[in-house]
């Protein structure tokens, strides 16, 4: 299976670079109604119509673009995680940037009121705790609050062949998991938007008067190699597929790689028993200015040739977890272990000793009940 997988990925990948059409690049739907329009972007480094920037094309195009907003990790995407973005202007056109990562994570009224349009194009990875569709939530409540129409320039989800984890409870809401929806949702970003929507979870249950641009040529069970790297950390197609599975590490004293140029491909800690493989975390401008065990020598396990076909799985936290004798020592940040969950039970269960079956099992008929609701979203031909 993971042989057949790998040999769909990298035909799927070579297919995808002469086919698969981001909504950006579909510019005969919407470039016409976007004429005479003083618009807004909610974007950063990944938005692109080809080889040019979104903004520099809509520039080109001779369209009114009045205002920027910029996610976690800043406009040109190389701010830390965790890292507050200022406001600026874009030393290249002169046009305001303003950060929707730090105090201010929703377009002000004031921000909006000079606007007739908003744009929200942003290359998203599918999983729950990724910041950038909890930006979209709060763009879109805002856009439904000051009658302003958005379009969501839609992107495929090189996580999008499957649903995984457990559903976040409505207690552990925050900005790193803000809809009842699995670690691994299954659905673009657009798709996402129509559920926000639909099931009214934005605010007060407004509705965004919301177009989206979709992709063409795209499936869910289509591997989708990104061209620009989403985040800082997530520099290829190993790391984002790991991603799911070791971001709960976040919450712990090892470390995944940050601080490498092999970030979310390796577990490790400054101990001989962890593993037989060896790193050291640096600082790296761009990457991870203060990486976590900076300056020691970390073992553990290189995950970089792991299958690529592999989904979401807690086996590496779980395995890490029992090798700890002091458990404290290594879950660190409880809080924030059951804030990327989206639960508390996910903690329970391990420290009950439920084995990995059991656990995942646990999820199936909360999954169930969210591919329901899913399904009644999907803008593309599902995996299943």
């Amino acid at each position: 299976m993971r042989i057949v997988w790998m040999l769909l990925f990298l035909i799927g990948c070579q297919a995808s670079a002469q086919e698969i059409q981001p909504g950006a690049e579909r510019t005969d739907l919407y470039l016409s109604q976007l004429e005479g329009k003083t618009i807004g972007l909610v974007c950063n480094h990944t938005s692109t119509v080809g080889e040019l920037h979104l903004l520099d094309f809509l520039l080109n195009n001779k369209l009114a673009v009045k205002r920027v907003f910029s996610p976690e990790h800043g406009f040109r995407g190389n701010a830390d995680a965790g890292e507050v973005v200022a406001d600026q202007r874009d030393p290249k056109t002169g046009i305001e940037v303003v950060s929707l990562y730090g105090e201010n994570k929703k377009p002000r009224a004031d921000q909006l009121a000079d606007l007739d349009v908003l744009i929200f194009d942003i290359q998203d990875v599918g999983v729950r705790f990724y910041t950038y569709i909890s930006t979209m939530h709060y763009v879109m409540e805002a856009c439904a609050q000051n009658n302003k129409p958005l379009f969501v320039f839609d992107r495929p989800n090189p996580n999008g062949d499957y649903i995984a984890g457990p559903v976040l409870k409505p207690e552990f809401r925050s900005f790193v998991g803000m809809h009842p929806i699995p670690v691994v949702h299954g659905c673009t970003v657009g798709e996402l938007a129509q559920m926000m929507n639909g099931e009214g979870w934005l605010e007060n249950e407004v509705a965004c008067d919301l177009t989206v641009v979709p992709v063409a040529n795209y499936t869910h069970d289509m591997p989708y190699s990104l061209p620009v790297k989403p985040s800082p950390n997530l520099p290829n197609d190993q790391s984002i597929r790991l991603y799911p599975s070791l971001c709960f590490f976040e919450a712990t004293s090892a470390s995944i790689g940050r601080g490498t140029y092999f970030p979310f491909q390796v577990i490790g800690y400054p101990d001989e028993r962890m593993g037989d493989f060896q790193f050291t975390p640096e600082s790296i401008e761009g990457m991870s200015k203060n990486p976590k065990q900076l300056g020691k020598l970390c073992y553990g396990v290189d995950l970089r040739n792991a299958p690529l076909d592999e989904t979401f799985t807690l086996k590496y936290f779980l395995d890490f977890y029992h090798k700890f004798e002091d458990k404290c020592e290594f879950l660190t940040r409880e809080r924030w272990f059951n804030l990327l969950a989206g639960t508390d039970e996910l903690l329970k269960e391990i420290r009950a000793g439920k084995s990995l079956e059991t656990i995942e099992k646990g999820w199936q008929k909360e999954l169930d009940a969210y591919n329901t609701i899913r399904k009644n979203y999907l803008i593309y031909p599902d995996f299943n």
